[in-house]
């Protein structure tokens, strides 16, 4: 049917009719892939070359970095809010009950940009560099790659009491991060999608100490057993010791998250939900058989994430330093 209809078109229609395809597809919400290619051409190399660096030391580096990118946007939008540091007129992200002693990576994101800075001064965002740094750490870990459309600009506020409304929590309820995720306008499919992001990373014992402890039967006994070694029922006892998300396959953005989900394995109860009987569970099971689904629709949810309410044009800055505003 398809070769049928394009048999009948003119060349130059056909080529008139890609044309039109290929100029729209690397803009969406004000924001282009192409958006440096003539005021900063290297600036995706020079990003790319100091995550894999990052990565390379640390495996866990890599969630850390997507995980800033979905706090960021969660928050006032894609604008690096989350990145400023508190001074007289900025209450910082960075204490808010969910970040505080548990966001990381700004280190290796100022790096990135302290970098690229050096070729193109006051460019490059650093709400672009986090969204490009989260791609980029996807790809060092075996996860999907996908193009980042760019453009955004720095905020020159933060917000740490909607950061405290607006961050998931491990302990949320499924209507309430359904509701969460709306409000930004992802759908439960991008919901299920963007928690794989989970098959990587560490997370504290205070935030899997209940879900481990209360002998639920929708934790598989074995794995709350092993997880209790190192995270005592005791409040205050051991709260920041570390713990895989995924035992299995730890340094790798893969599907096996969800396979630990329809085993009841999954360690944060934010995470369980997802398979607990409810209308996420047909997606879990899907992404558990088919690892390209699962890829190709995180890397689509990573993309509509990073179009939550960008500054374009004449708002906001471009920042010098990402932690205070110029």
């Amino acid at each position: 049917m398809a070769y049928d209809m394009v048999s009948r078109l003119s060349l130059p229609g056909v080529v008139f009719s890609i044309f039109l395809i290929s100029s729209s597809f690397p803009c969406q919400a004000q924001l282009c892939s192409n958006f440096y290619d003539s005021t900063c051409p290297n600036a995706l190399t020079t990003i790319r070359t100091a995550i894999r660096r990052a990565v390379s030391s640390e495996r866990r580096m890599a969630a850390s970095l997507i995980r800033l990118h979905f706090h960021d946007c969660f928050v006032q939008g894609c604008d690096a809010s989350i990145m400023l540091d508190n001074s007289p007129s900025i209450d910082s992200e960075k204490f808010s009950f969910v970040n505080n002693n548990s966001i990381r990576g700004f280190e290796v994101i100022d790096g990135a940009k302290a970098q690229v800075e050096s070729i193109c001064p006051g460019v490059v965002s650093c709400a672009d560099i986090a969204a490009v740094a989260a791609r980029d750490a996807s790809v060092a870990v075996g996860g999907p790659s996908w193009t980042v459309r760019l453009g955004r600009r720095d905020s020159t506020k933060a917000s740490r009491s909607l950061a405290d409304s607006n961050i998931p929590r491990a302990t949320d309820s499924f209507s309430e991060l359904i509701d969460m995720f709306s409000r930004k306008g992802l759908s439960e499919r991008d919901m299920v999608a963007l928690s794989g992001s989970h098959s990587i990373g560490q997370a504290r014992c205070v935030t899997f100490r209940a879900r481990i402890h209360d002998n639920s039967s929708d934790i598989d006994a074995g794995f709350a057993s092993t997880r209790r070694r190192r995270c005592p029922s005791t409040s205050g006892d051991g709260d920041n010791n570390l713990a895989p998300l995924d035992l299995v396959t730890p340094n790798s953005l893969d599907n096996n998250y969800f396979r630990n989900l329809i085993q009841r394995r999954g360690l944060l109860q934010s995470d369980q939900v997802l398979f607990s009987g409810q209308s996420t569970d047909s997606i879990v099971t899907d992404y558990s058989r088919n690892p390209s689904l699962f890829s190709s629709d995180f890397a689509a949810a990573m993309l509509r994430m990073g179009d939550i309410e960008p500054l374009t044009g004449s708002q906001g800055e471009i920042r010098r330093v990402c932690s205070v505003v110029n």
